[in-house]
């Protein structure tokens, strides 16, 4: 499993620029004028993880498969999307099916690269998008609750459920607030996510900067950071200037541009690691001499669960796991010895796995 997330913002804030650097193709047609994006661009990336190459070597893996984070490119919206503006009805439609959203705002000056609204001020365009995700949600919830009626009436235990819900979602969206900010008890998370109600998706604010705030950010997105800390949400400073640069390098070229400008890593990497951390995401391995593999999981997700990310039916035949921890097989020398150090553990169903365990499955079947 990994995760799709949707890269939102006003046109002309370097959506599709991001979009293009993280997919390493020029497939999101990035030009000055809205709505360039027509349809939705979808892309896939490798998420980068120095562990499973270490593993890989240990093993002498032929090959290595890392996890993926899907990104979908969706077109600038506008004042006025929830009510059908630009193209706005089509996109919001496409954001309900993502797991999180990247919300790219403009935190650049340059006069060659007109603005929608004729400013650089991030805080207000976060503010435009996010009013529109709001009025698009209280419109979907009106409608359903209406429409839960007479369901409700006949005493159907789904619906009353959805009901309070939602009525929960509507106080808060009348609130002025994100339907994310409703506490939803563990027993109705599953119904809660069913809603797939915009506002209740976790937010990743994309500070895209110029070239020369790369390193140490600006004013505008120190505002930000400040916006997302009262949210809840996550930041991450980017050029994706910077980025779509570094994507058509190789590897070795691709360090030599980050040292020169004073960067550590590439903003991909950022950017996956806070997306990870939004979403309490976290990787296992399987690790032998066909391949090195790593899966993504959420935090939390018990032995069974996470055998069934691989197949369906290793987690209804599920038996036990062999486990060892990440630095055990790394600082013992692989998977024999560390089971003759006796770090190898058989774990059942109740085991939470845990980020870099490396595993293999017995099973039924």
């Amino acid at each position: 499993m990994g995760f799709k997330t949707g890269i939102v913002g006003l046109p002309n804030v370097g959506k599709s620029t991001l979009f293009n650097a993280l997919t390493k193709t020029a497939s999101a047609q990035a030009a000055n004028f809205p709505f360039c994006t027509i349809e939705p661009n979808v892309g896939a990336v490798a998420v980068p993880d120095a562990r499973i190459d270490k593993l890989a070597a240990i093993a002498s893996s032929k090959k290595i498969i890392p996890t993926q984070m899907t990104f979908v490119d969706i077109a600038g919206l506008v004042k006025g999307a929830s009510k059908g503006e630009g193209l706005g009805n089509q996109f919001l439609a496409t954001i309900r099916e993502c797991d999180a959203i990247a919300h790219v705002v403009r935190c650049f000056e340059d006069g060659d690269v007109t603005h929608v609204e004729g400013r650089v001020d991030p805080v207000a365009d976060a503010q435009i998008i996010e009013t529109e995700l709001m009025l698009a949600d209280m419109e979907s919830v009106e409608k359903r609750l209406k429409g839960l009626e007479r369901k409700v009436r006949g005493g159907d235990k789904e619906a009353v459920q959805q009901q309070r819900l939602l009525e929960a979602a509507l106080a808060a969206l009348e609130d002025g607030q994100m339907a994310r900010t409703v506490d939803v008890d563990e027993d109705d998370e599953k119904a809660w996510g069913l809603l797939q109600l915009l506002t209740s998706k976790p937010i990743l604010y994309v500070c895209n900067v110029g070239e020369d705030d790369a390193a140490n950010g600006n004013a505008y997105s120190a505002k930000m950071a400040e916006l997302a800390a009262e949210q809840g949400a996550a930041a991450v400073v980017i050029s994706a200037q910077i980025e779509e640069e570094i994507s058509q390098l190789d590897a070795e070229e691709a360090m030599m541009f980050l040292e020169e400008m004073g960067l550590h890593e590439a903003g991909l990497d950022r950017l996956i690691r806070a997306g990870y951390g939004l979403l309490n995401l976290q990787t296992y391995f399987t690790v032998g001499p066909q391949e090195a593999r790593a899966w993504t999981i959420r935090a939390g997700t018990a032995a069974p669960a996470a055998a069934g990310v691989i197949h369906g039916d290793f987690e209804r035949g599920f038996i036990r796991a062999e486990t060892i921890a990440y630095d055990d097989f790394v600082s013992l020398g692989g998977e024999i010895p560390a089971k003759e150090a006796g770090k190898m553990r058989a774990e059942g169903k109740t085991y939470v796995v845990q980020d870099g365990d490396v595993m293999h499955f017995l099973h039924n079947g």
